[in-house]
């Protein structure tokens, strides 16, 4: 075979002009896009009392090894709490999915949204669609230069502007911000900006639908959660096709009744619900995996149907039993009620985990170097390593004892200290054990934290062992 007769493997990109349409799809995700845009640059800006700590609303402070979201402060120790998250999370769109298919993509996803954004930005400064393909097949002059080129300079302003937001939710954004500017910033910062200038630009201006259809893994895999009652958008073909199919509005078949006539459906077949799409499909085409379930389609065929003056609902929400003339879809059924369980088992567990948020946690680790000291008087020393943290907005003064093993006697250089808020410190503690009560066995022995009696916080108990070593 020669070269010239070779298979092509990889067919280039097509580029995607998607049009304009305005309906009530349109228009939520015009306002989730304001809310999630609202959400995002303005959270780090937004200030937050507390009795310690930061004045913001929500900051990721990895210095101090602190997380402040609102009145909630996370501490290393809570990781597991991510988990929790991303579980739920994780059961939301499977919850989600099942009734209503894959709707986070067409109207949550970040990638959507901001892609939403640099359309509109191209939109802006080059035009309507027809107007972008002719500026595309121009050759390259000194207006096609200036239009393309402010193009991608406020699709940077713009990926800029979401690299810095996110770098600023790791400081105290004002002081933050100035630092970044005057280039005092941590490293750190500055690449993690560039990092996500450069992957936004690309993905929301370059790439767009070739994330959703090769590189996102969901489109993939939504298909195990899809059965016969999962809405998708789709085409109603019966309808829109009669019996000789669709055809367009021809002198004789501007009427419903001399389109049935013919035998010709509803669709008259003006293209506005591919030229819509953001990924470039046709929905008469069935469901296929590029499509996000946006239902812009269904916004572009309603105002052409409201325009003829005929019923809506040739592109819509619909699922596989209502196509094949069924009942109506069922949402209540076994695997999205499975997933509801899981969900708010999921949703109660992390509540009350963090509801019951312990106002100080307190850690005891055996020193194994030396493991036991034999003292002149016969006496067995054991050390420990006690790291305590505060997690109120207030002083905390503890005292510490022992119980469960008889003969044992506490010694540390501060039998009572007092943290700052929110302060961690780090403690060195002896057991001595009395010879009279040695048995030779290594043995549990308990260490508590009491609070002071007006501070209201019960007790804390830390179980460890006390080495013996065998005479």
């Amino acid at each position: 075979m020669s070269q010239g007769d070779q298979q092509q493997l990889y067919a280039s990109r097509q580029a995607i002009f998607p049009r304009s349409v305005q309906g009530r799809f349109r228009n939520l995700k015009w306002g989730v896009l304001a809310l999630a845009y609202g959400v995002y640059f303005l959270l780090p800006w937004l200030r937050w009392e507390r009795e310690s700590g930061p004045g913001q609303a929500v900051l990721f402070d990895l210095v101090g090894r602190k997380f402040y979201i609102f009145d909630l402060v996370v501490y290393p120790q809570d990781i597991f709490w991510l988990a929790g998250i991303l579980m739920i999370f994780a059961y939301l769109l499977f919850f989600v999915t099942g009734i209503a298919g894959r709707v986070f993509c067409g109207y949550f996803c970040f990638q959507t949204l901001w892609t939403d954004v640099f359309i509109f930005i191209e939109r802006l400064v080059q035009g309507e669609r027809q107007a972008r393909i002719r500026l595309s097949k121009q050759p390259w002059s000194p207006g096609k230069i200036v239009r393309i080129g402010l193009t991608h300079l406020l699709w940077l302003l713009v990926a800029f502007v979401t690299g810095l937001t996110f770098v600023i939710y790791w400081g105290n954004a004002p002081q933050l911000l100035v630092e970044f500017f005057t280039g005092q910033a941590p490293f750190a910062a500055y690449a993690t900006a560039l990092f996500l200038t450069a992957t936004t630009y690309v993905m929301a201006g370059i790439a767009r639908e070739q994330v959703c259809t090769y590189m996102c893994p969901y489109a993939r895999f939504q298909s195990v959660m899809f059965d016969r009652d999962t809405l998708i958008v789709s085409y109603d073909e019966q309808r829109g096709e009669g019996e000789s199919g669709r055809s367009k509005l021809g002198r004789d078949l501007k009427t419903r009744e001399a389109r049935d006539e013919a035998g010709v459906g509803d669709c008259i077949d003006c293209g506005f619900c591919v030229q819509v799409c953001p990924t470039g499909i046709d929905i008469r085409n069935g469901l296929q995996i590029q499509c996000i379930s946006c239902a812009l389609c269904v916004d572009a065929c309603d105002t052409i149907m409201d325009s003829l003056g005929w019923e809506r609902g040739l592109v819509a929400y619909s699922s596989q039993r209502v196509e094949e003339g069924g009942e109506k879809a069922r949402f209540l059924r076994p695997k999205v009620l499975g997933y509801l369980a899981v969900l708010l088992v999921a949703v109660s567990l992390l509540v009350w985990s963090v509801g019951r948020q312990a106002p100080f946690d307190i850690s005891v680790s055996q020193v194994r170097q030396p493991l036991f000291v034999r003292l002149s008087d016969g006496r067995i020393e054991n050390g420990y390593e006690i790291k305590i943290n505060n997690k109120t907005g207030r002083s905390l003064g503890l005292t510490f004892s022992i119980e469960g093993m008889k003969g044992a006697e506490l010694a540390m250089d501060f039998p009572k200290v007092t943290l700052r808020p929110e302060q961690r410190l780090r403690l060195g503690a002896r057991i001595k054990l009395d010879p009279a009560t040695r048995d030779g066995r290594t043995r549990p022995v308990r260490l508590i934290a009491t609070p002071d009696a007006d501070s209201g916080i019960p007790p804390l108990v830390n179980e460890t062992i006390f080495y013996v070593p065998e005479d």
